[in-house]
């Protein structure tokens, strides 16, 4: 039989501190990515192949890496890639989603048919293999990878959003906002937008974390950001050949990758425990 959820349990304790442990990463990572130039102990782009594949040590605390450049120092700058190209995609994405969606929505018919076959189009192939098509088609490119991301990162959006429009268009403030003459457009980004800004936030940061995983696979297969930029992914496919012999190479960039996921879906999943009220009454 299912117990009442006692914030005091075990439990309990472990649902209070996870979301802390991901917002601190979240907040180290953008801690990070804003001052690199003065948390980085090292040029990042500085080369000495005398020291090549230097294993961790006290000057260098991550190693170096084939080419003699400080690891820790182009982890920290990658930081800064993976943030810039997160929050561009949700926000370019994002913003064609919930324009879409609440069109489709909330006029529904023809329109609302046409948009929902588009959405199905993108569906139809997987996100990842669409988005290395892009890149073959315009080439690599820090601003291409934004584009690419974008393009099959809307559709989710547009989904959801149409969902939720669907199902508020006729509640009763709906109504009272067209008989009161109020247009279509203040109805839908006044009155049906504020409803749903709730899902849409757990959408967002839990976007974040797939985002960040599919510009290190990009940057890893050579679409995304090139040489010499630091890239978590780029710095996994520059190390996988030294595995066996400098394994720190894809360690490091592996764990950065890891923790920053971590770090989202812990924020992300608290952030739709506190907003969703389907959820007030939890069981353990």
């Amino acid at each position: 039989m299912a117990l009442p959820f006692n914030p005091d349990s075990k439990n309990g304790k472990m649902q209070k501190i996870l979301p802390i442990f991901g917002l601190f990463i979240i907040l180290a990572l953008f801690v990070t990515a804003i001052f690199a130039p003065a948390i980085a102990p090292h040029d990042p782009y500085r080369q000495d192949l005398y020291s090549r594949l230097e294993k961790p040590g006290p000057e260098h605390l991550m190693g170096k890496d084939r080419l003699g450049r400080d690891i820790l120092s182009r982890i920290i700058y990658g930081s800064r890639v993976s943030l810039m190209v997160g929050l561009s995609v949700i926000a370019i994405s994002s913003t064609i989603g919930i324009s879409l969606g609440l069109v489709a929505g909330y006029f529904g018919g023809r329109l609302d048919n046409l948009l929902m076959r588009i959405c199905d189009i993108f569906l139809a192939f997987p996100g990842l293999l669409l988005a290395i098509a892009l890149m073959a088609i315009m080439g690599p490119g820090l601003q291409k990878v934004v584009l690419a991301l974008s393009a099959m990162g809307w559709v989710g959006y547009a989904r959801l959003v149409r969902g939720q429009v669907l199902s508020l268009r006729e509640r009763e403030f709906v109504v009272a906002a067209h008989a009161l003459g109020i247009g279509s457009g203040r109805t839908m980004f006044v009155h049906i937008l504020p409803n749903i800004f709730s899902l849409l936030l757990v959408e967002m940061t839990f976007g974040m974390a797939g985002v960040i995983t599919a510009e290190a696979g990009l940057s890893f297969l050579g679409l995304g950001v090139q040489p010499p930029t630091p890239s978590w992914g780029g710095m996994l496919n520059e190390g996988r050949m030294y595995m066996l012999t400098a394994p720190h190479l894809t360690t490091f960039p592996g764990l950065a990758i890891m923790l920053a996921i971590f770090g989202f879906h812990l924020f992300s999943d608290w952030v739709r425990d506190r907003l969703d009220p389907r959820l007030g009454k939890r069981v353990i």
